[in-house]
């Protein structure tokens, strides 16, 4: 079937129904869900009505079509009023993208128009106690019984796990099968049960309600993804997840970097004629910026060069950079809001400022530390070990 691709039109007026939610829904809420580390429901309630949560799927299932590039920016312009709220959504559409670009099922197809239908909300269970944070190994493993699965799984995080209307989790692919011979499963929430077995009370993206859980599944066999989970991850899961990441992390540093310059410019007013203090440093800050922008970017450029080659995509060279893309963006993130921090000095310190950045600063070392980094670094060192070309 030949679809038409999104136009320009099409992207302006999601970019558009983003910045009511951010504006409307996610900003006022932002600070009540970081206070009490609660799921940012404004934020998804007003995503489902405008259509937001369907947006990657493609027009034949009903959705809007958009580019991973468009979603991107919708990422990015949320995280500007709400960290969690952005997180959620860039995670549920690292989900909503492995279903479309893995959808040769008929039964993936049927969930992929019920995500049109419903605005449902999916998260992602792929780590797993006991596998050491190796997403491409699991000890659990999918028990048939017929045209039907079974599945228990020990998640220490299942993001937003309690309020998903599906969870895709990995899975041995029977219990013969060798750790790392992995498939993706469907869970839809009404044959999910979760058995809290972690709570999430953090420093910062305190609404992502990241519990760890006991996930118990049962479902109809066909909601087991044909595709390995090996191709789905570095075809789809690991370029989508560090792609959207990344724009969440541009977005908090790009709202650090508009409250330091509302600073300056209140500094300059002040004392018409002056350069203040801080100019400089803004200056310099507005560098890094363009930097993280720069390699956001290109990063979205490179994905969409290759986006079609399962082959490439799936290269060593291709996960070393978009591993060091998490890395680099995620520090650049924390660089931007430090030095929007000492700009702004005590306004920036205070909670009750209109410059302050206490929240976001705290978010940003999230970005670090999910996933961690130095884990990321580790493994980009262990293929680099044995890669060809990186």
């Amino acid at each position: 079937m030949t679809v038409d691709a999104p136009t320009v039109a099409d992207a302006a007026a999601l970019l558009d129904s983003a910045r009511r939610v951010g504006l409307d829904a996610a900003g006022p809420h932002a600070a009540d869900v970081d206070k009490h580390a609660r799921f940012p429901v404004e934020t998804i309630s007003a995503l489902r009505e405008a259509g937001l949560m369907s947006a990657l799927v493609p027009a034949e299932f009903g959705g809007a079509g958009a580019t991973l590039r468009t979603v991107s920016e919708v990422v990015t312009i949320l995280a500007r009023h709400c960290s969690s709220s952005a997180l959620i959504y860039a995670m549920h559409q690292s989900q909503v993208a492995c279903l479309v670009r893995h959808s040769q099922q008929e039964s993936v197809r049927e969930v992929l128009r019920g995500i049109v239908d419903g605005q449902l909300l999916v998260a992602s269970a792929t780590t797993e106690i006991g596998i050491g944070g190796d997403v491409r190994s699991s000890t659990c493993a999918v028990e048939r019984d017929g045209d039907n699965y079974r599945l228990r799984k020990q998640a220490p995080v299942i993001s937003y796990g309690a309020f998903a209307d599906l969870i895709l989790a990995t899975a041995r692919r029977d219990v013969d099968s060798a750790p790392h011979d992995q498939v993706l499963v469907i869970c839809p929430a009404d044959g999910v049960v979760l058995e809290q077995t972690g709570s999430w009370d953090t420093l910062g993206f305190r609404g992502t309600c990241s519990n760890g859980y006991l996930l118990t599944a049962e479902g109809d066999a066909s909601l087991v993804m044909a595709d390995p989970y090996a191709d789905i991850s570095s075809q789809t899961m690991l370029p989508a997840a560090h792609l959207l990441w990344a724009s969440a992390w541009l977005g908090i540093a790009e709202e650090a970097a508009d409250r330091a310059r509302r600073f300056v410019q209140a500094a300059a007013r002040a004392k018409l004629g002056t350069t203040p203090p801080g100019a400089l440093r803004l200056a310099e800050l507005f560098a890094e910026l363009q930097l993280l922008r720069d390699l956001v970017d290109g990063a979205l450029r490179r994905f969409e060069a290759i986006a079609d080659d399962r082959e490439a995509l799936s290269g060593a060279s291709v996960t070393v950079a978009l591993n060091s893309l998490k890395v680099s963006a995620s520090s650049l993130a924390v660089d931007v809001v430090s030095r929007a921090m000492l700009i702004c000095g005590i306004a920036g310190y205070r909670e009750d400022s209109p410059y302050s950045l206490g929240r976001l600063l705290r978010d940003a070392f999230g970005a670090e530390l999910m996933v961690n980094n130095d884990r990321i670094s580790h493994h980009n060192a262990q293929l680099l070990l044995v890669a060809k070309d990186a």
